[in-house]
C-alpha cells in the first residue's frame, strides 16, 4: 500500500470517528453577542474558518446552553466514553461584556464555577484596562479582545496563532503540534514549560 493510500485511510478513519461521535468534536463555539450585525459577522467568519457557532443574544441563554452541554459531557465521561480530559463542551466561549439578562462577567463566573478549564474570550468595546480589572475577580485566565477588531483577528486568536508564534521562538516544530490538534490549554502548558526551561 502506497503512502498516499495510507494517508487517505487515516483521514477517512479520523473523519468517520468525528462524524460518528459529534459530542467529541472540538469545533463548537458558543457566542453571546446582542448586536445582530456583530453576531452575524462572527457566525459567518467562524463558519468560513470551519467552526460550528452557536450564537445567543443574552447571557442567561448562554449560561443555560453551556450548562446543558457540560452535563452531556459529564454523562459521556461517566459512561467511560473516550473523552479526553482536555476536551471541552465548546472549544471556546466568546462573551460580550455587556449583554442583556446576565452580563458576560456573570456568565463567565457560572461557567468557570462548574468548569475552570473552559477557555473564555471577552470581546468588548470597553477599554481593555477596565476589562482587566473586572475579570481579575474571576481568578481564572481569560482572554480579552477589544472591539472593533477584524474577523481574522478573532479566528487567529481561537487558533492560537500568537501561541504558535511564541513556541517557534523556542525552536518548537509547530507543524507537528498543529497536526496533533492540541487544545489551547495544552499549548499554553507547553509554552509555560518552555518559558520555565529557559529561565
Amino acid at each position: 500500500m502506497g503512502q498516499k493510500e495510507v494517508q487517505k485511510q487515516k483521514g477517512a478513519i479520523k473523519e468517520k470517528r468525528v462524524r460518528s461521535n459529534p459530542q467529541l468534536t472540538s469545533t463548537r463555539i458558543l457566542v453571546a453577542e446582542d448586536d445582530e450585525d456583530t453576531a452575524l459577522t462572527y457566525k459567518m467568519a467562524l463558519k468560513d474558518a470551519g467552526y460550528e457557532a452557536k450564537i445567543v443574544d443574552n447571557g442567561e441563554d448562554c449560561a443555560k446552553i453551556y450548562l446543558e452541554k457540560f452535563q452531556e459531557f459529564r454523562l459521556l465521561k461517566s459512561r467511560k466514553t473516550a473523552v479526553h480530559p482536555y476536551d471541552q463542551p465548546f472549544e471556546v466561549v466568546i462573551l460580550d461584556y455587556r449583554i442583556p439578562r446576565m452580563d458576560g462577567l456573570q456568565v463567565a463566573k457560572e461557567i468557570l464555577t462548574v468548569n475552570p478549564r473552559q477557555r473564555i474570550i471577552f470581546a468588548s468595546a470597553y477599554v481593555k484596562e477596565t476589562l482587566k480589572d473586572s475579570v481579575k475577580g474571576l481568578k481564572q485566565v481569560v482572554e480579552l479582545l477589544q472591539k472593533p477588531f477584524s474577523s481574522q483577528i478573532l479566528v487567529d486568536m481561537i487558533r492560537d496563532k500568537q501561541v504558535y508564534k511564541q513556541l517557534k521562538r523556542y525552536k518548537v516544530d509547530t507543524k507537528i503540534l498543529q497536526k496533533a490538534e492540541l487544545t489551547h490549554e495544552q499549548l499554553m502548558e507547553l509554552l509555560n514549560i518552555m518559558k520555565r526551561a529557559r529561565d
